[in-house]
């Protein structure tokens, strides 16, 4: 009885010190850019091009341009972008220079990462809703928030222009 309280009293602050992944849900984004929002409602968003997603989705990327998002903490943001689909955020993509705090202030908030060895990134990961991967490079980490709701719709459009075609014939 003695040692599973002390194990208890060992353990209870290192499990409760930081979020679980329940949070990145919450929070559905980066900043208040939230993942499945028309790009509409962010301030600064500009069109830079477009683009086929998965070799066969027409997207759009966009840059976004605000003081809101130049600052993680202490820590500078090289670029904020999004990948839209029918005017809906699916994918918020963060650039900011290499810095240690990044990934301790994402453990701090979603729990300790999952690291993948085909891929070389660390990831968090809400089954059915979104994900994020944090991949460093040698100057710059990438922080991609994807939203796995998006995914589902593009797929549902694919399957409803074949069923079109086929109606067709």
């Amino acid at each position: 009885m003695r040692w599973m309280l002390i194990c208890a009293v060992l353990f209870l602050p290192a499990t409760s010190h930081g979020q679980d992944i329940a949070e990145l849900a919450r929070r559905n984004g980066f900043k208040d850019i939230k993942l499945g929002s028309p790009v509409d409602s962010v301030k600064g968003a500009v069109f830079v091009k477009d683009m086929v997603e998965l070799k066969e989705f027409d997207t759009k990327l966009y840059n976004v341009k605000n003081p809101a998002y130049e600052k993680i903490g202490d820590v500078n943001v090289i670029s904020v972008q999004l990948k839209v689909y029918n005017g809906l955020i699916y994918q918020i993509i963060v650039t900011t220079p290499k810095d240690p705090r990044i990934m301790k202030g994402l453990e701090k908030s979603y729990g300790k990462a999952t690291y993948s060895i085909r891929t070389e990134s660390y990831y968090w990961r809400v089954p059915e809703e979104i994900s994020l991967v944090y991949k460093g490079g040698k100057k710059d980490v990438v922080l991609t928030y994807h939203a796995y709701p998006m995914v589902k719709i593009m797929y549902g459009d694919k399957k409803k222009k074949i069923e079109e075609v086929a109606d067709d014939f």
